[in-house]
């Protein structure tokens, strides 16, 4: 193969956003995604609890999870979409795995997941 060719991952690469704030699994976020109505466009926030988070380059998405009106609510956004406007990390959840279905059974306060309180950042890179 000729190396003048670009490769699949340096075509992906050009996709990426980098205005992303690190978030992982049980961390609470709101995103804010562009909804077209008809000819006008506006932003709407969905804001709760990060239950996965599927990596996969340019194809990565993660699974956010809210209740609304008593009902929940699950929504996948890809993780370098335009049509995400903006990703809000509001606060990090300690959690033990790395996904957390096991909330779609829970109701009320046993729904919620802990809060870490310790901001040591070295912990959450490891």
């Amino acid at each position: 193969m000729s190396s003048a060719r670009p490769t699949v991952q340096s075509i992906e690469q050009k996709q990426y956003r980098q205005d992303l704030p690190a978030f992982r699994v049980g961390d609470t976020v709101r995103v804010n995604v562009k909804i077209v109505e008809g000819d006008k466009e506006r932003v709407q926030a969905f804001e709760g609890v990060v239950l996965r988070i599927h990596r996969g380059g340019a194809r990565a998405s993660f699974t956010v999870r809210k209740i609304s009106y008593g009902v929940g609510v699950e929504r996948i956004f890809p993780l370098h979409s335009p049509r995400m406007e903006s990703v809000e990390l509001l606060s990090h959840g300690r959690v033990r795995r790395g996904r957390l279905y096991y909330l779609r059974e829970r109701k009320g306060r046993a729904a919620r997941v802990e809060e870490s309180r310790g901001t040591d950042e070295a912990k959450r890179e490891a």
